[in-house]
């Protein structure tokens, strides 16, 4: 396996060599697919077939996503497509709150930005990148006309979904309460939820972007699997006639990662108590 490494390590570097230094003077345009399989547990138990059917038509656009990611040397730029209920035609409004917004990435400067809208109020969060301690093995598949080799990583699950919610994180201590018993006494590192995550990368496009918040190998990374969700990227063009200008979000509240997250938090424990309240 050692012997492969190298190989792999001593290619990425010629691929680098041979690439334009000028950031600039190279862009591209990846396309992907995301697909989410969702588990509905005891009470889907309870469903007929049909009920099943529908259940998962209503949830299709929250299941099924297509996203933009441009890209140069340093930076890239990745959005979703807008989609419309598949029912009603309608927007998704309640998912909107907890879906990821436009997201920039500096791989350089070790930067993101991203703009969030939550129940009306925009946000602009500002942190670093996610680290990521990739593991690159000799696997390799092909990917369109790209050939791809296998990396694996365990990241933080907050890593990856520090702009969703669920209900059952109301359940779990803060960050703040992790630090300390309920007289501030020293309790111990919490146990951090890990997510295993799996990507192919081709060196034929030796940048380190990927897609969502995926970044730090020797090549583009076409697909990538973590948890219940699987983004494949179904086309690429590379510097393309209109070139493509990536700027970076500006309009909202600054704002980290954690404290976005402390923020949704507080939000929706409140609608909790508020409607606990109207029932009593």
């Amino acid at each position: 396996m050692k012997p492969i490494r190298i190989l792999l390590v001593a290619i990425a570097f010629i691929a680098l060599a041979s690439f334009t230094p000028n950031a600039q003077e190279f862009q591209g345009q990846a396309f992907y697919f995301s697909k989410s399989t969702m588990e509905l547990g005891n009470w889907g138990a309870r469903l007929s077939e049909a009920q099943k059917k529908e259940v998962y038509a209503r949830l299709k656009n929250r299941l099924e996503k297509t996203f933009i990611l441009n890209f140069n040397k340093e930076e890239s730029m990745f959005y979703e497509e807008d989609q419309v209920d598949a029912i009603s035609g309608a927007t998704d409004s309640w998912g909107n709150n907890f879906s990821r917004g436009d997201q920039y990435k500096n791989v350089k400067d070790n930067q993101l930005i991203q703009s969030q809208e939550f129940y009306g109020k925009k946000f602009l969060v500002k942190d670093n990148l996610a680290k990521i301690e990739w593991k690159m093995g000799g696997e390799s598949k092909q990917i369109g006309q790209y050939t791809c080799f296998k990396a694996t990583a365990m990241v933080p699950t907050s890593e990856l979904t520090w702009y969703d919610f669920s209900w059952g994180d109301l359940q779990r201590p803060s960050a703040s309460e992790s630090a300390g018993g309920a007289d501030g006494e020293d309790i111990g590192e919490p146990e951090i939820p890990m997510t295993a995550v799996e990507a192919w990368y081709t060196l034929q496009i030796p940048v380190g972007h990927g897609p969502a918040e995926y970044w730090g190998l020797p090549g583009l990374i076409m697909e990538v699997s973590a948890g219940n969700t699987t983004m494949l990227c179904s086309k690429i063009v590379l510097n393309p006639d209109e070139p493509i200008e990536i700027q970076a979000p500006d309009k909202g509240k600054e704002i980290t990662k954690a404290d976005y997250q402390a923020t949704i938090r507080t939000k929706m424990q409140e609608m909790r108590d508020n409607r606990g309240r109207r029932r009593n």
